[in-house]
Formats: C-alpha cells, sequence, structure tokens
C-alpha cells in the first residue's frame, strides 16, 4: 500500500461539532468569524501562490483540535441560500496537522502534511469482497430513504478510499465515529471501519422498526376493537328500541357492575378475570353465555350482607316457648349459643381466627316431634334468615358441592343457592333428612358435607362451580335425622347431638290446644269460637286413637275430628257452636285403635297365660312397647331345640340362646321345671312379624317369658322391662332409656325395669313421666322375676302352652 506526504502551511478553518471528510463537499457561513478570518487569510495567500484558496478543515470538539484535518480548497465564495454570505469548501485529503505558525490575517497557520495512502492495483480478494458489501449496505439504508438517485453515485466509486470516506455523509454517524474515520488514513480499514458503522446501524433500524411495527399494530388493534365494540353498542340499541325494549333493562356492563359491587378481594378479581375474558368471546360462543351465568351467580350473592343477631336472650327463650312446647335441650343450646354470642360482640371477639361463631347441631328423633318447624323458630329466635335445604334422596355429590363449569346446564351446589336464597351470609340452614343421603357411582353427598360442617374449615369452603373460597363460619346449620346409625360416623363427629326422644302425653295436649286446633280450625274454614274440643277428647285422642312419638298423627286425628263436623254442619246435621266431648269421640270418628292394655279385660290381654311378658323397645319411629311369647313343642310331636320367628337379628337371636342357656343352667336355683327344656322344643315368637328387630335390650324379656312359661306363673300386665342379660344372670345397661319409658307411659304400663347402671338416664325423663311410673333399677335377672311374676297359686298346676 503506497502513500504520499507533502508539507503544507494552511489556515485552520475549525468546524464546531462538525467532521469533513476528502471527497466532501460542504458550504459554510462566513458570518462566522473563525470562518470568516480562516477563508480571508487563505485568499490573501492564494495571490501570491497559483491555484484557489486552501484552508485546513478542523474537528473542534469540546474547545479542543483534534490531530488530523482535511485539506479543503475554497470552490466559490457567495450567498448560501438563505441570502447570507457563505463559502462553498471541497474536501481534498487528509493532513495531520504540526506544530502553529504565522501567516497573514487573523487565522490561526499550522504547518502539517498530508497522510493519504492508496491501494495497489489490481485491488485483492478480501478488498473486493468488502467493497461489495460496503455497497449492498449502503444501497439497503439509501433505498429505505428513498434515495435512488444516490444508489448509482455510489455504485459507481470503485476506489476503495473514496468509498470509505463517501460514508461521511450518512447522518446517522455521531462526531465521534466521523473523527475516527478522519483519523484513519489506511483506506482498507477505514473501509471496514464504515462497514461495521453501517451493519450496525441498519440492524438498530431493524429492531426499531420491528418495535414500531408491534406498537402500531397493537394501537390498530385497540382502536379497530373500539370501533367495533363502538358499532355493536349501536346495533344493540337499535335492536333494544326495535324491540320495545328500555335503555338499562338488560345491562350487559358487567365491569361496571363488578366494580360496583361489594365484593371480597379475591372474589372481585375472579370475577374482572372472568370479565376480561367475556370481552374477548364473541356473542355466538357458548363460553359467553357460562360466563354470564357465574357472573350473575356471583353479583347475586349476598357477600357482605350480614342480619344482626337479637341478642334479647330472654325475649328468644319466650319465643321458642311460644312457638314449641317442650324440647327443652334445644331450647337450652340455642339460649346458650345467644348468650355466647353477645358476649362475644361485647368484647370485640365476633371474627377469631378467621372464623365467626357458628353452630353445627344435629337433631335426632323419631318422625313428627317438630324437627323441621323447631328451624323456623330458632331463626324466629335469633332474627335471623331461614332456608330449608331437603337432603332426602339426594345421591349426587355436585348436589351439596355444585357442578365443574364444564357441563352444559351446571349450578351451584344446594349450600350456595341457599346463602343466595337467604339474602345474607349467616342464615339458619335446616339440613332436612341427612340420614336420607344416599351414595352411588356419582359420588357420596354426605362426605362431600364434611366441609360443610366442619366449624375448623367451612370458612373458607369452595363451591365447585364457584371456585372462589365463601365464608359459612356465620352460618347456623340444623341438620335433622331420624336414625341417628344411618348418619355416617365422621359427619356426625362434627356436630352437636341434640336428642329429641318424643312427646309426653301432657305435651301433646298442649300441642294440640295451642297449636294443632288453631290452625286446624283455619284449615277447616271454621272460627275459633264455633268448635272447642274439650282437653278430656284430647286426651282421649292423643293416648288412644294415635300411639306415637311426634303429633302428626295426632293432627291428622283432630283435622279428621274437624272435617267431619263441618260436614255435619253443613248437611244440617249439626249446629254451631259445638263442644267435642270424649264420649262424642267415637260417634265422629269411630273407635279407638290403642287401646292400654290396663284397660282391658282381663281375660282378653296378651300377658293373660304364661309365657307372655311386655318389652320395650326403639324404633325409626320412637320408642314402643314389645311382647314376647314363648311355647313348649309337645314332646311327641315336637323336635328339641330352639326356634325363633319373628324377623329377628343376629344380636336378638343370641339373646334368646343367652335367655335359654341361663334357665338351664340356673334353673333349679329358681325353682324352675328345667327338665322340660331338655326334651322339648322351645318356641319364641315376636308378634308384628312384618317389622324386623334386632338388639341385646330384649334379653331380660325373652327371660322373664321363659320364666313364666316354665312356673306357670303370669307376668304382671303393668310391668314392662328392658336390659341385656348375661349368662350369669346380669342385667347389662342398654340405649334409648328416655324413648322407651315414654312409649311405657303412652301404653299405660305403671311400671318399669330397667338395668341399673341405666339409672342416670333418668335424669333426661320428664318429670311428669317419672311421677306416673314405678321405676326399679336391677342388676340381676332374680330381681326382674321377683317384680315381674305374679305370685305362684297355691296347689294349681300351670298350664304351660305347647305349640302345636
Amino acid at each position: 500500500m503506497a502513500s504520499t506526504s507533502t508539507p503544507l502551511t494552511l489556515p485552520v478553518l475549525p468546524l464546531d461539532d462538525e467532521v469533513v471528510l476528502p471527497g466532501m463537499v460542504v458550504p459554510l457561513d462566513l458570518n462566522d468569524t473563525d470562518v470568516r478570518a480562516a477563508v480571508e487569510a487563505a485568499q490573501a495567500a492564494a495571490r501570491s501562490e497559483p491555484g484557489k484558496p486552501k484552508v485546513l478543515l478542523v474537528p473542534r470538539i469540546d474547545g479542543e483540535y483534534a490531530g488530523t484535518g482535511v485539506l479543503g480548497t475554497i470552490e466559490q465564495v457567495g450567498r448560501l441560500a438563505d441570502g447570507d454570505p457563505g463559502a462553498l469548501i471541497r474536501g481534498r485529503s487528509r493532513v495531520k496537522i504540526g506544530a502553529g505558525t504565522t501567516g497573514p490575517g487573523a487565522a490561526l497557520w499550522v504547518e502539517g502534511t498530508t497522510v493519504d495512502q492508496t491501494v495497489p492495483e489490481p485491488l485483492p480478494g478480501h478488498v473486493t469482497e468488502l467493497i461489495k458489501e460496503y455497497k449492498a449496505l449502503a444501497t439497503a439504508w439509501l433505498r429505505k430513504r428513498g434515495a435512488w438517485q444516490v444508489v448509482d453515485r455510489v455504485q459507481a466509486i470503485d476506489d476503495v478510499s473514496t468509498l470509505a470516506d463517501n460514508s461521511g455523509y450518512s447522518p446517522f454517524l455521531t462526531t465521534e465515529q466521523k473523527v475516527e474515520l478522519l483519523e484513519t488514513a489506511d483506506p482498507v480499514a477505514r473501509l471496514k471501519l464504515a462497514t461495521q458503522q453501517l451493519r450496525d446501524h441498519l440492524a438498530e433500524q431493524d429492531v426499531a422498526e420491528t418495535i414500531a411495527k408491534d406498537v402500531q399494530e397493537g394501537v390498530d388493534k385497540q382502536q379497530r376493537e373500539f370501533l367495533l365494540r363502538r358499532q355493536l353498542e349501536a346495533v344493540r340499541k337499535e335492536l333494544r328500541e326495535l324491540n320495545g325494549e328500555q335503555e338499562g333493562e338488560e345491562s350487559d356492563d358487567y365491569r361496571a357492575r363488578v366494580e360496583a359491587a361489594d365484593l371480597p378481594e379475591k372474589v372481585r378479581e375472579a370475577a374482572l378475570k372472568e370479565v376480561d375474558k367475556l370481552e374477548r368471546s364473541s356473542d355466538q360462543s357458548p363460553e359467553g353465555s357460562w360466563i354470564r351465568t357465574w357472573l350473575d351467580t356471583v353479583l347475586e350473592l349476598p357477600w357482605n350482607e350480614r342480619t344482626e343477631d337479637a341478642y334479647d336472650i330472654q325475649g328468644a327463650q319466650e319465643i321458642l316457648d311460644a312457638e314449641h312446647a317442650g324440647l327443652q335441650d334445644v331450647k337450652e343450646r340455642i339460649t346458650e349459643y345467644l348468650a355466647v354470642r353477645k358476649r362475644r360482640s361485647d368484647r370485640g371477639l365476633g371474627v377469631v381466627g378467621g372464623r365467626r361463631g357458628g353452630a353445627v347441631l344435629a337433631l335426632v328423633g323419631p318422625p313428627g316431634v317438630g324437627k323441621t318447624s323447631l328451624g323456623e323458630s330458632v331463626a324466629h329466635a335469633m332474627g335471623r334468615k331461614f332456608v330449608r335445604v331437603a337432603l332426602g334422596g339426594v345421591r349426587d355429590e355436585a348436589e351439596i358441592r355444585g357442578h365443574r363449569r364444564t357441563y352444559v346446564g351446571a349450578l351451584p351446589g344446594r349450600i350456595v343457592r341457599a346463602i343466595k336464597e337467604a339474602g345474607s351470609m349467616n342464615p339458619v340452614v335446616l339440613l332436612d333428612e341427612i340420614d336420607k343421603v344416599g351414595s352411588d357411582f356419582r359420588g357420596d353427598p354426605a362426605a362431600a358435607l364434611l366441609e360443610v360442617l366442619d366449624p375448623a374449615q367451612n370458612h373458607t369452603f369452595r363451591d365447585h362451580y364457584l371456585e372462589v373460597e365463601l365464608d359459612l363460619s356465620d352460618v347456623v346449620f340444623l341438620a335433622t335425622a331420624n336414625v341417628l346409625e344411618a348418619i355416617p360416623e365422621a359427619l356426625l363427629d362434627r356436630m352437636e347431638l341434640v336428642r329429641l326422644d318424643g312427646y309426653t302425653e301432657d305435651e301433646k295436649i298442649v300441642i294440640a290446644r295451642d297449636h294443632l286446633l288453631p290452625r286446624q280450625l283455619e284449615r277447616a274454614g271454621l272460627a275459633k269460637d264455633e268448635v272447642v274440643i274439650d282437653e278430656s277428647a284430647l286426651r282421649k285422642l292423643a293416648g288412644e286413637y294415635t300411639r306415637e312419638a311426634g303429633v302428626r298423627t295426632l293432627e291428622r286425628s283432630v283435622a279428621r275430628l274437624l272435617r267431619k263436623v263441618a260436614a255435619q254442619h253443613e248437611l244440617g246435621e249439626r249446629e254451631l257452636p259445638f263442644t267435642v266431648t270424649a264420649e262424642e269421640l267415637r260417634g265422629l270418628i269411630g273407635r279407638p285403635h290403642h287401646v292400654p292394655e290396663s284397660a282391658q279385660d282381663p281375660a282378653e290381654r296378651r300377658t293373660a297365660v304364661p309365657g307372655v311378658a311386655t318389652g320395650l323397645a326403639v324404633t325409626g319411629a320412637g320408642g314402643d312397647v314389645l311382647f314376647v311369647e314363648a311355647s313348649l313343642a309337645d314332646p311327641e310331636t315336637g323336635a328339641a331345640g330352639l326356634t325363633l320367628t319373628g324377623q329377628l337379628g343376629d344380636v336378638m337371636k343370641e339373646s334368646a340362646q343367652i335367655a335359654l342357656s341361663f334357665l338351664r343352667s340356673r334353673g333349679a336355683e329358681l325353682e324352675l321345671p328345667v327338665g322340660d327344656l331338655k326334651d322339648r322344643g322351645v318356641h319364641i315368637h315376636f308378634p308384628a312379624g312384618a317389622v324386623p328387630k334386632d338388639g341385646p335390650s330384649a334379653g331380660v324379656t325373652m327371660t322373664t317369658a321363659l320364666a313364666s312359661l316354665l312356673s306357670g306363673r303370669l307376668v304382671r300386665t303393668d310391668v314392662a322391662m328392658t336390659g341385656e342379660v348375661s349368662l350369669t344372670g346380669r342385667v347389662l345397661p342398654i340405649g334409648g332409656v328416655k324413648q322407651k319409658l315414654l312409649a311405657a307411659h303412652r301404653a299405660g304400663v305403671t311400671t318399669v325395669i330397667i338395668p341399673k347402671r341405666n339409672e342416670a338416664d333418668l335424669d333426661d325423663v320428664p318429670a311428669e313421666v317419672l311421677d306416673k311410673l314405678d321405676v326399679h333399677a336391677v342388676t340381676d335377672v332374680r330381681q326382674v322375676l321377683e317384680l315381674a311374676l305374679s305370685p305362684a297359686t297355691n296347689g294349681a298346676t300351670p298350664e304351660v302352652p305347647v305349640a302345636a
């Protein structure tokens, strides 16, 4: 590579933050003092030298001069386009600046040496490729700017140095980059530098164009979406006007509704996400209707609505007493709950650990005792809303927890619908017939109720449809059931058990007089003073026409009686007002259905023959009396052994075996002819054979019946008994004492035998029932036989019933 150097003495024309490269032609304003001084000095020097005036164009950056300048010739002096005086200067070659010197005029003169280098011919291959690359990059850049006339000029340049210096026209180069080009004397190195600068600029430009394109597309999409939505609103408005609808009759602005609603923060976030999906979906999309249904459900739930509890404890007690007779356990539990709620509220402990003070009670008892209606009374006493959820026959888990929203026609569960129906987050929810819940391939609803009824976790209950947390900790849940054993143990463990064992006869009379009779008078279209039912008639209705733990059959009997009176009045057979007495019941509604054993003729009583004893049992309808009959087979025709009939369960069959074994082993001590038990078959029968029976509590009854059979002594008519018997004759404890004693009282029994270890259960029995019963607590079968069997007749031969 060849280089030439020529010493020069030139006036300096400083360029502030500007750079001129060889080959460039630039106009300069002569109003600038430094420019005018340099031009005038060059013109003065040119008068004594041939050729055009010469100046040294030197970049001045931040007051400092660069080490390399450009030799420039003044091509023309005149006026610029704006009319100001100016000079047109062309860059010729690079000059290495030396020491300062003197010269004509006011300009700064310096000595310098030209430093231009040339590339030998022919050009090496890598230089040729570099030239092609630079021209291609420059052409691409110029075409983007639309400078087509410059493209041909660039393509026509073949000199490496000229091509590299041509990049000085590029407006995107900074002053520092241009100075670097100026100070690079080697043409090939300078062209490489110019190529790299142009390549970097094109890459930055591509990125900027991509960003600008994305931004523009986003802006265009927003503008298009805004325009389409405005058009959609206009179309909907026109449709509403065509259909005669009002502007605000059906609002589709779910976003405004969600933002205006009083929702918990997490629920609001979930709702807004669904609104975003709704806005992105089309009207024809099925997802849009699912989202609207979900949003409607969320917006209709009373997330922050609560009724104020009535903390008048005395007033609540009076309401419960006025609406329900008896049921003291439930009334006391509700009173306790209200008292604790009041104290928590007074001390600012309404919410502890994110949970409020709800309650979960299980009301277990026979039908007709008022479990369902009690829920309304509890809500009335507390000042809360009341909702009833019927669970009888529910077999689908989704009925409790809701369906997933992926299903067509999905709905929230019954718990969420109950809260929505109540309109508050703290209603009284009655889960009716919880023991009738079933399970199949669709899941176990009872298992789904575990979270609902668990006070430790129902403050974050999640319904499958809503998929947001619902606080159920302030809800009072009352679950009703007839059979305790039918409730899953895990579910029962989460509820507080309250037993409703039935009403006494006196309580039934009060209920009939104060509640049933007024209601049935209204339904029969009779005034209060037109028909009066005497208390003796009500007592006979409760004692002889019905035998139940509840009052449903009693109410039907009262309704039947009033219908009969109303019909007779309309037929002109009876005048009103009319008073119904006990003597007139048979003529109006027929004979009694349940005559107590004590009221029957002694010869017609079941216990009129040896081998029959009266026991006590508990069924799904409450307590009931249970008769046990025993007989011995004829030794000539009957086979030895024990025969049991009456649909007995395994436990009851074992009790019969135990009773027979006890008498065989200990009968001699009791002076019983146990020899008959060896050769003759024993038959024990429980009447009402269509009803399944099981349990150990009939052990003493079967032992007494067998002892009566062998001894020929009758079992006392006024005695009923219950208890499990052991092989040694011990009387063991059983359950359902209260229900059994109420049943004995209804049946007219006056003496009851119970196990000694059940004596504590007598505290639950109403005092008026205990006053009319002679209760004996025993520990041994011998005591039972002594109390239950009538005295033996002297000299009489016992008549032992023989099975045919």
